[in-house]
């Protein structure tokens, strides 16, 4: 009988590849592939896209390249963990930027030069 891989793993082995499945997900939203489409492109059904993203450890390392493979061809998993990709510190550079509101007329008073 089949047994679940998490059944086998450390909370800490859980929680990295929760953490793989993240960035796997991350990084496809920042190249702005769709999740059927690199599924596809990797030769796997949707559901184990949806897997994947969500961390299962059940998934192999051969299914994991593919799916990294499909968004970003050249990509390792090395560059993948460290976020070295363009595309991801292009949206992390877009999620830190805030809006700069103008100060009001009072606050502006207060920084006369």
């Amino acid at each position: 009988m089949k047994r679940p891989e998490s059944a086998n793993l450390s909370l800490q082995h859980l929680a990295e590849a929760k953490a793989l499945g993240a960035k796997l997900a991350r990084l496809r939203k920042a190249r702005h592939v769709l999740q059927a489409d690199a599924a596809l492109r990797a030769g796997l059904s949707r559901p184990t896209a949806v897997r994947i993203e969500a961390g299962d450890p059940g998934r192999t390392l051969g299914q994991l390249a593919r799916y990294l493979h499909a968004i970003a061809p050249g990509t390792t998993l090395m560059q993948l963990m460290l976020e070295s990709d363009p595309s991801l510190l292009a949206l992390r550079a877009a999620e830190d930027t805030k809006r700069v509101r103008r100060p009001s007329e009072a606050k502006l008073k207060t920084l006369d030069f």
